[in-house]
């Protein structure tokens, strides 16, 4: 890491997840090294990188006002998405990944996080302008992680 960056985000794309295995296994490699933060196609990823699966939804999500929980505070956030590809929740287990957010419309993986290596993600969209802004404490969290990092 010649660049030495302060932390590793990773962003949204269209496709199917497991045709970026180089991005999965760099996850692999980097992950308790730097803080990592990924959104839609980079939650996918980092859940695959920790051995999760993900499956092609029958009705992707698409559009504003999703409503997902968040399993920490129990808050919902009216939430912006675009994806056809989902993380499943039941491989979840063993992965070292916790569940944090869930799609209160059917009950898919919306967000993950292992405290341990300093990663976390969300399927939607916090970043939606115009767009709910429900969500914009993500980005803190990120910043957070990676002004801690620097002090260690």
């Amino acid at each position: 890491m010649a660049f030495r960056p302060d932390g590793l985000f990773l962003s949204n794309g269209p496709g199917d997840p497991t045709d970026v295995q180089p991005v999965i296994e760099m996850v692999r490699t980097l992950r308790g090294r730097l803080p990592i933060f990924g959104i839609c196609l980079g939650h996918q990823v980092i859940s695959l990188a920790y051995g999760a699966r993900t499956f092609k939804m029958k009705f992707g999500h698409r559009g504003g006002n999703h409503p997902v929980k968040n399993l920490e505070t129990g808050k919902v956030e009216i939430t912006s998405q675009n994806h056809s590809f989902a993380v499943d929740t039941e491989s979840l287990k063993g992965t070292g990944l916790t569940l944090t957010h869930l799609n209160l419309l059917d009950d898919t993986a919306e967000g993950v996080e292992c405290r341990a290596d300093r990663i976390f993600s969300v399927q939607y969209h916090p970043e939606s302008a115009p767009g709910p802004q429900d969500s914009t404490y993500l980005f803190d969290k990120f910043i957070k992680m990676m002004e801690e990092s620097q002090n260690a």
